[in-house]
């Protein structure tokens, strides 16, 4: 257990909610996402008296959160990946449940192609805004290898998408996934 546990809650004073919210978003409900931060506080905890410097707390922090989410998803009953946030869900426009359901299978069939880093890297540029700077930092590789990961990131994720809806009368979704450089399972929230 660390040594200056004062020290430890106050750099995470910041960054709880985000930290928390993501930890829900990468295992699809509430109950699920608080148990993988609880466990990541826990191993973040015991090793802060390793960490070197303070200014990495943040990347060192998420780096926990993301090997405890591997790890909790090698088990076989984990099939589900970041569900539409609130935030989300109003960009798509109406109280249409239709409109919404069709986003979120969407979105759930693009990130089944990834793997569990895929994932982790694309909830939190995508999801979160986190700048190529700081995931670059996260995971300790150059801000243009972490763009060219996003990039094949998306480029799976579209093709998921079009094996899915090939042959179901989807072909206007279909030439719009493979017209464009980024997929568009649904709109990015505009942040204030």
């Amino acid at each position: 257990m660390s040594k200056n546990r004062y020290l430890f809650w106050k750099l995470v004073e910041p960054e709880h909610l985000k930290a928390r919210a993501y930890c829900r978003k990468l295992m699809r409900n509430r109950e699920d996402g608080d148990d993988l931060y609880q466990d990541a506080l826990v191993s973040a905890l015991t090793g802060f008296d390793n960490l070197r410097k303070r200014e990495a707390f943040k990347p060192w922090l998420y780096r926990i959160i993301v090997n405890n989410f591997k790890n909790r998803i090698k088990q076989p009953w984990w099939k589900r990946f970041a569900p539409l946030t609130p935030q989300i869900e109003e960009t798509i426009g109406g109280t249409n449940p239709v409109a919404v359901q069709a986003a979120r299978r969407r979105l759930d069939i693009a990130f089944r192609a990834l793997s569990p880093d895929e994932k982790a890297l694309v909830t939190l540029f995508e999801l979160e805004g986190w700048p190529t700077s700081d995931l670059a930092e996260l995971v300790g590789l150059s801000e243009g290898n972490v763009r060219v990961r996003l990039t094949r990131a998306r480029s799976k994720m579209r093709k998921a998408l079009i094996r899915y809806f090939k042959g179901s009368g989807s072909e206007k979704l279909i030439q719009t996934l493979s017209g464009e450089d980024k997929v568009c399972v649904v709109q990015k929230p505009v942040k204030d």
